[in-house]
């Protein structure tokens, strides 16, 4: 233990984060030198991995919450090897790997994109749900721990209570977190808003709380002690911190504790740059160097981390020797494969809401996939996730044998929860609500596209036919603003979402086979209350239904139809009653598309989307929500009926003839349509 050592370390990181801001006129310095003490300890006293291999599964994980201190975490792995001097120099600039706020980058020890205040704590939870599910299927492998740190915002933002509530009542003693407390925020002090006791608040959900001095170094090593010993709960540490420690007038005298401190540059404040930099030991004239005892003080701290990660990986080496029938799935569970499966087999009942389909096939999967997470925000019977849970059990405290964890109504938190799940890796997160709450989702949903992750959302109670539950239960704009996100590409060119909202209980088998088959993004299943038809097939439905696979398909064809009707979900056995009418009594031919997915439907080449919608040639879509869900695909001269009001409370066969979405009015619609276009072409 050198303290001298120890604060030259931390004052490096003080002086890199500012120098990034400076440089960049861009960014948060205050923050970051306030919790540069903590970070410099944790990181080289605590926090286990191996610098050789950053994305060793058996790593300790740090989950930033606060990711406005992006300057703290680049600086940090700028001292450890994992940034460049010219990284840190090109903070926030155009291409660069250190951009405004983290976005995941494991091999650089980036574990989670963040920057939506208590979203990082949330996942961070996630991730510890999943090291004690893994740690109870592989005992004494998985019992690293899980690090977050969370600043005031965080603190008070709204997810940070179901995250906290959750982890207390799962006995989550493998995740600690840091709250970074010095009583600023970006546009105010904190007890202008907010006169909370943090302690009591945390203390109720049955979290261990200890409270230092964050800048003590002897108190952080005996809070992260304390913290690592504990059995029974996660522990929060409150660092009482000081924002822009460090900070110097231009007549050398201390500016600490500033509220301009937290969001904008030093030499922006009545503090001065070049002064605090001396201040800090740095040189200004190259304010981006490590220092040289610190650089030779963390060429030995990389070492020792090598070393004991080797250690750790001989004893894993040989648990794989001794239990080899367990290593396989323990690989097969990492490598993020599914086993075998044929959904095929799964019995469908006939004429039964898509939910109930997705119900059974969750109860295959419980019994075919071992390292499934289902999560239901309080709806488990509605949603009918208790498909899985009937052959399953509840996640607890100190018994995480099961595979489903109820969330409570925390729609936000679980959806969080489960984006923590999918980045420490190994499980796969499910997570259910009734598609109208998926708004309170959004948030969680936005980062998962943002961070490529393959959760899968199961959205039920589709459409206004909820019926007597009304307008607040009713999705009306919910598939649009799902359906948004499968029109932006990630970074890597790929639709962010896969949005599916099968039309039978079949093609919700063959929807969930996409959802698994899906590694890359995440996928939302959109799910229907009430009992749907079945779609009438010519040899093997579920054979048919694989034609979903490109997006969109024909479920009715006819050569040379005059008309081309397209849907999804429920709406589409809606057309096929619709076309029955319309060829007995008005002798017209009918083709009837079902575009389960827009975005994976328009990946395909131009020929195949033709073959299923022709150009210039009449097209009638149907939709229970409003009318953008399918204006692009209908064409220029197509027509679109849906919605563009609320729903009401009445039972739904009476919405049907309310809002027309009954065969006959249906009908009278495409009628309409058809004279429409005639009188056009006359003209």
């Amino acid at each position: 233990m050198n303290q001298k050592m120890d604060q030259l370390a931390a004052d490096n990181i003080r002086a890199l984060a500012i120098s990034m801001v400076e440089k960049a006129n861009s960014g948060h310095p205050g923050g970051a030198m306030g919790g540069a003490d903590f970070m410099h300890i944790l990181y080289t006293e605590y926090l286990n991995y191996d610098p050789t291999q950053m994305d060793w599964p058996f790593r300790d994980r740090f989950f930033m919450d606060a990711g406005h201190l992006s300057a703290l975490m680049y600086a940090q792995y700028y001292l450890l090897g994992n940034y460049k001097k010219e990284d840190v120099q090109q903070f926030r600039q155009w291409g660069s790997v250190t951009p405004g706020h983290p976005e995941v980058d494991v091999l650089r020890g980036i574990e989670n994109t963040s920057g939506p205040l208590g979203q990082g704590h949330a996942m961070g939870v996630g991730a510890a749900i999943a090291a004690k599910f893994l740690g109870a299927r592989f005992e004494g492998l998985f019992d690293h721990k899980i690090y977050g740190f969370i600043t005031d915002g965080g603190v008070q933002e709204e997810i940070s209570q179901g995250a906290g509530r959750i982890a207390g009542h799962l006995g989550l003693n493998n995740f600690i977190m840091f709250y970074d407390s010095n009583d600023v925020q970006l546009s105010s002090m904190t007890d202008e808003v907010t006169s909370e006791d943090t302690a009591m608040k945390y203390k109720s959900w049955g979290w261990n709380v200890i409270t230092i001095d964050g800048h003590n170094h002897s108190e952080i090593r005996k809070a992260l002690d304390t913290a690592n010993q504990e059995t029974e709960r996660p522990t929060l540490i409150i660092g009482k911190t000081i924002m822009g420690k460090g900070c110097v007038t231009a007549d050398g005298s201390m500016y600490e504790g500033e509220c301009e401190l937290h969001g904008k540059p030093i030499g922006d404040t009545k503090a001065d740059y070049t002064k605090t930099l001396i201040n800090l030991g740095a040189n200004p004239e190259d304010p981006f160097a490590i220092f040289g005892d610190v650089a030779v003080y963390y060429s030995d701290i990389l070492a020792k981390k090598t070393e004991k990660a080797a250690s750790k990986k001989q004893q894993i080496a040989q648990w794989e020797n001794e239990n080899p029938t367990l290593a396989q799935k323990m690989e097969l569970f990492l490598s993020g494969k599914l086993p075998e499966l044929d959904l095929s087999s799964v019995v469908q009942k006939p004429n039964c809401a898509t939910r109930d389909a997705s119900s059974a096939v969750l109860g295959y999967l419980a019994e075919n996939v071992e390292n499934i997470i289902v999560s239901s925000a309080d709806l488990s019977n509605s949603d009918k996730t208790d498909g899985f849970l009937k052959k399953s059990s509840v996640l607890q405290k100190n018994n995480f044998s099961g595979a489903f964890l109820q969330a409570g109504v925390a729609e936000l938190t679980m959806t969080s929860i489960a984006n923590g799940i999918a980045l420490h890796g190994g499980v796969i997160p499910v997570v259910a609500t009734f598609f109208v709450f998926s708004d309170y989702m959004k948030p969680a949903i936005r980062l998962a596209a943002i961070q490529e992750l393959p959760v899968k959302y199961v959205l039920t109670h589709d459409s206004f036919r909820v019926g007597e539950d009304g307008p607040t239960h009713q999705p009306i704009e919910q598939e649009a603003q799902m359906r948004l996100l499968e029109k932006v590409k990630n970074h890597k060119g790929h639709q962010s979402l896969l949005a599916l909202r099968p039309a039978d209980a079949v093609e919700t088998s063959v929807a969930w086979d996409m959802a698994l088959q899906n590694t890359k993004t995440p996928t939302a299943l959109i799910l229907s209350r009430q009992g749907i038809k079945d779609i009438p097939a010519a040899t093997s439905r579920y054979q048919e239904a694989t034609a979903a696979k490109k997006g969109g398909y024909l479920v009715k064809e006819t050569e040379n139809p005059d008309i081309t009707l397209i849907a999804n979900g429920s709406e589409v056995s809606t057309l096929i009653d619709a076309a029955v009418i319309l060829e007995k009594e008005h002798n017209l031919k009918i083709n009837i598309a079902s575009i389960i997915s827009e975005g994976l439907f328009k990946s395909q080449s131009k020929t195949y989307q033709e073959s299923i919608i022709p150009k210039e040639k009449l097209v009638f879509g149907l939709t229970a929500g409003l009318p953008v869900n399918l204006e692009g695909l209908i064409g220029d001269s197509g027509k679109i009926v849906g919605l563009d009001h609320f729903g009401y409370s009445a039972p739904a066969s009476v919405l049907d003839e309310k809002f027309g979405f009954n065969s006959q009015s249906v009908c009278a619609e495409i009628l309409k349509y058809i004279e429409e276009s005639a009188k056009i072409l006359s003209n």
